[in-house]
């Protein structure tokens, strides 16, 4: 079924105002964008108010395609504060990310540290130690993925976690199967994945880290808001199952069907399937 002829560009959605048989599965609301453009636009917008509203409010991101143009606006929007508010922000920041790949250092330009830098620390002017990710060099991945995992624990939990959709499913790198109880870890990451991800690998699926340190549906589950983003034709049928399927180990974003805190958010390609 087309849900662009049911979803408008530039609406806020309910379940109650969509068919059941069109979302039997996803309880939270949508929002829907013309294209990818506004969509990051209106992401970026999003993020913007709540940290308007809590600067120290703790931040769970993501990285991807999908992000790149969402960051972009983010950095633009937060560029138009004034200068207090701005020094307020970078003061009180607090960010977690998903996931880092295992084997590369910080200073890698493969890095998801580096690529956070480059899109968000350099430009907001944030420490190091306000973007936290896994450490990818670590020599006991394991006791890492424990140590980052009981780092957000302590800090209180995520307030907004930030995600992608994977084109298996996967949110972070929690690859199918893989259960709503699953805690930060380190993985073997999928084919798919390395294949999805082998352009910053000189495009090459062999040369993308076989491991990675992710969040656990657990610790995404905890937060107190999910925004999912979904942009492209190419993630329409992937989509369609989230929105379709009951919760599923080999659906492994399928557990944030039931989180009363979840939001998808779409452009209309997305929806196509």
């Amino acid at each position: 079924m087309d849900l662009r002829s049911r979803c408008h560009p530039g609406q806020s959605l309910s379940v109650a105002a969509l068919p059941f048989t069109v979302l039997p599965c996803w309880s939270g609301r949508v929002q829907v964008a013309s294209d990818a453009a506004a969509l990051a636009e209106r992401v970026a917008t999003s993020l913007a108010q709540a940290l308007e509203a809590d600067p120290g409010r703790i931040l769970g991101l993501a990285t991807g395609r999908t992000m790149e143009p969402i960051y972009a606006a983010l950095v633009r929007q937060l560029g138009a504060w004034p200068a207090q508010q701005q020094a307020d922000l970078r003061r009180r920041w607090r960010s977690f990310n998903l996931d880092e790949y295992v084997g590369l250092a910080a200073g890698d330009p493969r890095s998801f540290a580096a690529t956070m830098r480059q899109q968000l620390g350099d430009r907001l002017g944030l420490g190091q130690a306000q973007l936290r990710l896994p450490d990818g060099r670590a020599a006991d991945p394991n006791l890492e993925a424990s140590r980052y995992g009981q780092a957000i624990a302590d800090a209180g939990g995520l307030s907004l976690q930030l995600l992608g959709l994977g084109l298996n499913g996967h949110v972070g790198f929690n690859e199918p199967p893989c259960l709503g109880s699953a805690a930060c870890r380190c993985l073997e990451l999928s084919a798919s994945t390395r294949e999805q991800n082998s352009a910053d690998f000189g495009g090459d699926p062999a040369a993308v880290p076989r491991l990675a340190i992710t969040l656990g549906l657990a610790e995404i589950l905890q937060a107190q808001r999910i925004i999912l983003v979904v942009s492209g034709g190419g993630k329409a049928r992937i989509l369609r199952r989230l929105l379709q399927d009951p919760p599923d180990p080999a659906l492994p974003a399928s557990w944030l069907q039931g989180h009363p805190g979840a939001e998808l958010w779409v452009d209309t390609a997305a929806l196509g399937a």
